[in-house]
């Protein structure tokens, strides 16, 4: 695609009971310095009046809309699923009944794929507010750790490494190239650990085909409803050193065990649907590779010495450690590994 010729624009907008959100979104779409070629609306049943709501908005709109209706619910993956299928735009933007974008949103994204023809997935920053768009209480970047050190990784090629420690991209700030929907529809019904948005992440990751903008260009609203949000989760209790050499080893296996699955399942879900020498493939293999030498140790601690250290010596317990955890964690994780 070249900077001269212009990409037909798509939203995919999802709603769900979202009557008393609606109409301010609606209003940021409007404002747009670009506006959409079309807006592909998909309510999941709702019955709170959204329904009726939509008609209305539709009717007025400068643009033309289409308004479809699930006799079920099916809830936020299928819905969105239905309507990225639905959107006949060369540029598909996801759009969520509850936040707010800024009028350059769209003028920006579309600019940035005119000029990055192989990415096929970008996305952009956010400013989380509060339940009546008041506020700027941060970026949404900060609340789900991509912070400048995971930025860094991302660009030298470690997308796929990123996105394994856990989903960066929230699907209201992307957009998708429709010839890249193949590859992500349908959307499996069970990816550990994602939802829609972190799979069409995990797919472009594969690829390295998806790349973000560093600029908020949206707001982000907080709110009881949301299925998702960044609202502040309940830590787990720290495995002290102690308890290391007490607890039971088959609750210290558990988490790795269930790590290992998750990895093998997005593994096979990926290789139905990415060719086999996708670069990404290479990242997620090495960390499935770590976390089943770890799930599997042998009884004898003495035969667990080689794998550990090998592991360790390839960089592998500092890749893998949390962000968050402190130098040492690496090392207590090596120490546990062959002794536990």
């Amino acid at each position: 695609m070249t900077e001269s010729a212009r990409p037909t624009i798509s939203i995919a907008l999802c709603t769900y009971e979202g009557k008393a959100y609606l109409p301010m979104q609606w209003q940021s779409l409007l404002d747009q310095k670009q506006l959409p070629d079309e807006v592909v609306i998909f309510d999941d049943h709702s019955t709170d009046g959204t329904a009726e709501l939509i008609q209305q908005l539709a009717a007025e709109a400068p643009f033309p809309v289409r308004v479809l209706k699930n006799s079920v619910r099916l809830g936020s993956n299928k819905n969105f699923e239905r309507a990225l299928a639905e959107c006949t735009g060369d540029l598909i933007f996801i759009c969520d009944q509850d936040d707010f974008w800024l009028p350059e949103k769209i003028n920006t994204l579309v600019h940035y794929m005119q000029q990055h023809s192989a990415t096929q997935v970008a996305f952009c920053d956010a400013y989380v507010t509060d339940e009546e768009l008041n506020g700027r209480q941060g970026r949404f970047w900060e609340e789900v750790r991509f912070d400048e050190r995971a930025q860094n990784r991302w660009q030298s090629g470690e997308m796929m490494e990123v996105m394994l420690d856990g989903n960066r991209v929230m699907g209201c700030a992307m957009v998708i190239r429709r010839s890249f929907l193949p590859t992500v529809l349908p959307v499996p019904t069970d990816i550990p650990g994602y939802i829609y948005d972190g799979w069409i992440a995990l797919a472009a990751a594969a690829l390295q085909a998806i790349d973000f903008i560093d600029k908020p260009l949206q707001l982000y609203r907080t709110h009881v409803q949301q299925q998702i949000g960044v609202r502040e989760q309940e830590a787990a209790d720290p495995v002290h050193l102690w308890d290391r050499f007490v607890r039971h080893r088959a609750g210290k296996l558990a988490p790795l065990r269930e790590k290992q699955a998750q990895l093998t399942q997005i593994r096979k879900l990926l290789a139905d649907r990415i060719p086999p020498d996708a670069s990404g493939f290479a990242q997620l293999d090495r960390r499935l590779v770590h976390f089943t030498m770890r799930s599997h140790l042998s009884p004898n601690r003495l035969f667990r010495i080689v794998p550990v250290m090998n592991s360790l010596r390839q960089g592998n317990y500092n890749r893998y450690a949390d962000a968050s955890a402190n130098w040492y964690a690496p090392y207590l994780a090596v120490l546990g590994d062959i002794l536990e």
